[in-house]
């Protein structure tokens, strides 16, 4: 069980990392085409897409600080056998349920990890 409990930290670093780049390029992506849509929106409609570029970075920031900073901290505290690490990967993964496809399968690894470790 200590091996999959390993790959299951292993995954979720990877997870978490891979969630804040893809964030992070579609921040930076929309913060470069958002100044572009503005000049065309006119006066009347630049200050809705300033007002709507600060907002969508600001979301998906705290997008990374809800669910990837989290995940990544779990894989951590799971590769170094915290006994917090599996409770917090289990909240996370059933987050992840809903990330189809690849969120699912570790969401649903996460929970079988769960029930055969705390197995009585």
């Amino acid at each position: 069980m200590e091996s999959h409990k390993k790959i299951l930290g292993i995954l979720y670093i990877i997870s978490g990392v891979m969630q804040m780049f893809v964030l992070a390029l579609v921040a930076t992506f929309l913060s470069t085409l958002f100044p572009y849509i503005a000049q065309e929106a006119g006066p009347d409609g630049a200050w809705v897409i300033e007002w709507i570029g600060h907002l969508i970075p600001l979301l998906l920031w705290g997008i990374v600080l809800f669910f990837a900073v989290p995940s990544v901290i779990g894989g951590i505290g799971m590769l170094q056998q915290k006994s917090w690490a599996l409770t917090l990967l289990l909240i996370m993964g059933c987050f992840k349920l809903f990330s189809f496809p690849v969120g699912t399968a570790l969401g649903v690894y996460t929970i079988w990890v769960y029930a055969e470790v705390n197995k009585k």
